[in-house]
């Protein structure tokens, strides 16, 4: 018996029956898997040679490659795709001087969310704290985030693996947005695993970092964002912003709600389940091009643990 259904995006598939892909490219025909095909789906940004974000284009532009071997594409999507995002903001003590202009920021994201992308707010500081539930009021959202606290510390790390728990389990394409402008001072979950759950997990993460002048009760200081959020914002495909000046800080949640909402969906046929982390790599054929998606990904079946576990 044969039935039809479409890939959940934003996580790996593993295909139990024969089963037909819903493609809405025109005129191409629907892919037939085998039992226990794994499906491995990107979410690609494209941009050309001043930055901007591109679209209309066709999935013969894009060629990915796995471990290095370039992989016919089973799946291609460039209609927008709802999200599920959590916001997570510093607001330790470094951030008192441009708290609202941060809260006024993310409210500019949260703003531009579709009807049916859904979204939780958080911050960390020496405490986390996260929206109850996802919701897509973007109104209630926005209130979420002036009543924010503030705190000592920053536990940025044990905020992602928070917002990671919250994320689990929900279908479709999976977002963190975070922001910060210092180091991790007070995390328990180091950074390596936080990255190791992300590729397991399949989220996106976004990175906003601002270099930050602060008073700490004996004198000024300057702070840098961790160094630690450029490597997971790239690894996990999402873009990392380093900014200088708060006033940057509007125009770039905005830019990251316009860019989740204009990528394009790749899915390919994974040949080899062996339970070891795959390099991605994701080209552009047209000269001037430039993409940002996943790097990697763990290659596990159904109920087969990654290597190593």
């Amino acid at each position: 018996m044969r039935g039809r259904c479409a890939i959940v995006l934003g996580l790996t598939v593993v295909v139990t029956a024969a089963l037909t892909v819903g493609i809405r490219a025109a005129g191409q025909q629907a892919p037939t898997f085998r039992s226990g095909t794994l499906v491995v789906s990107l979410f690609a940004s494209v941009f050309d040679a001043q930055n901007r974000l591109v679209p209309d284009l066709a999935q013969e532009d894009f060629e990915v490659l796995d471990n290095d071997k370039p992989q016919p594409l089973v799946v291609f999507r460039s209609e927008v795709q709802p999200i599920t995002v959590v916001v997570m903001l510093d607001t330790s003590g470094s951030m008192t001087g441009t708290i609202g202009l941060l809260k006024s920021a993310a409210e500019q994201f949260l703003i531009r969310l579709l009807p049916d992308d859904k979204a939780a707010v958080g911050a960390f500081n020496d405490k986390i704290e996260l929206s109850a539930h996802f919701s897509n009021n973007r109104d209630a959202l926005v209130a979420d985030v002036k009543d924010l606290d503030y705190g000592n510390g920053t536990r940025l790390y044990d905020a992602l693996a928070e917002s990671l728990n919250a994320l689990r389990g929900i279908d479709g394409r999976r977002v963190i947005l975070v922001f910060t402008d210092g180091d991790d001072t007070a995390s328990r979950i180091g950074r390596g695993a936080v990255l190791e759950r992300a590729r397991a997990d399949e989220v996106m993460v976004y990175a906003i970092g601002l270099e930050s002048n602060f008073f700490d009760g004996v004198r000024m200081v300057r702070s840098k964002p961790d160094s630690g959020l450029k490597k997971l914002a790239e690894e996990t495909g999402g873009g990392y912003f380093e900014l200088k000046k708060t006033s940057e800080l509007g125009p770039t949640f905005s830019r990251i709600a316009q860019e989740l909402h204009s990528q394009y969906v790749l899915g390919f046929e994974a040949k080899q389940l062996d339970g070891k982390v795959h390099k991605l790599a994701l080209r552009m054929k047209q000269a001037g091009m430039t993409a940002r998606a996943r790097r990697s990904y763990v290659a596990t079946g159904a109920g087969q643990p990654a290597a190593g576990k």
